[in-house]
Formats: C-alpha cells, structure tokens, sequence
C-alpha cells in the first residue's frame, strides 16, 4: 500500500495498488507451488530413514546398495531444508536440480520413464520465480541488453 495527497484537502489517502495484490498473490502461489518438491522431497527423506520395503525395492531396482540410503535421504531433507528457506533458496533449487539430475540419469540408465524427476524439477524452478520477485524479473524480463 502507499499512501498519497488527496488533490482536494491535503490528506493522506490509502491506494491500495492492484501490483501490491497481485504481488502478494503471486507469492502466494510461489510458496503453495514451492510446498509440493519440498513436501516430496521430505517424505522420500522420512521413508529413507526408516528403510521402507518400497524404498529397498526402488534402490536395488536402480542397481544402488543399502548403504547410500543415508547420505541419499539426507540430501534430500538438506536440498528440501536450504530451498525453503527464503535466504538460502536459490542454493537449494540448484541442489534439488543437481539431485534430480541424477534420479533422472539413474531412471534412464536402468530403462525407465524419467518424466517424473524432471517435471519436478521445473516445479521447484516455477515455484521459486513465483516466490522471489527479484528471479522471476531476471529471467522473464525480456528488454534485457543483449551483450554482441
């Protein structure tokens, strides 16, 4: 909101601007799209850690052994932790990004649809342009100098 003189006597009239609302509806949205790779990226975490026999099944299916699930599971409760904190966000999309990466290669590799770590990963970068004004400037602003 800003406030601003009226033209008759001189008070100070709130404007409530149509950019503040849909700045705050955009965040809004960043946070709830941001909620959903971070939520995934937990509760893969939490079934880790407890050694699930679906997650013991997923891993001998990719060829990985028993004793990756550690550092596996908390790489992704650091990835989900630093990309929902606002100050540490970018870092943890690149690093959710990076560790998608590698779910992709690993379903690629033994020959299965790889759709799903990828379309996360798109999720994670849509819900933190939608969350930091600043990103979603930079990268969707199209009058950017070109550099010959």
């Amino acid at each position: 909101m800003r406030t601003e003189a009226s033209a008759l006597g001189g008070d100070s009239v709130r404007v409530t601007s149509d950019r503040t609302k849909s700045g705050k509806r955009r965040l809004w949205i960043g946070w709830i799209v941001s909620a959903l790779p971070a939520l995934l990226l937990l509760s893969s975490g939490v079934n880790v850690a407890r050694s699930a026999s679906f997650v013991l099944e997923g891993f001998s299916h990719l060829g990985y052994g028993q004793k990756l699930m550690f550092g596996i599971g908390v790489t992704e409760f650091l990835c989900a932790a630093l990309y929902l904190i606002p100050r540490t966000a970018f870092l943890g999309a690149l690093l959710t990004t990076a560790y998608l990466g590698g779910a992709t290669a690993s379903h690629v590799r033994v020959g299965d649809p790889f759709i799903g770590p990828v379309l996360v990963g798109v999720v994670v970068w849509i819900g933190l342009i939608l969350r930091d004004r600043r990103l979603g400037t930079y990268i969707l602003d199209s009058s950017k100098p070109t550099r010959k």
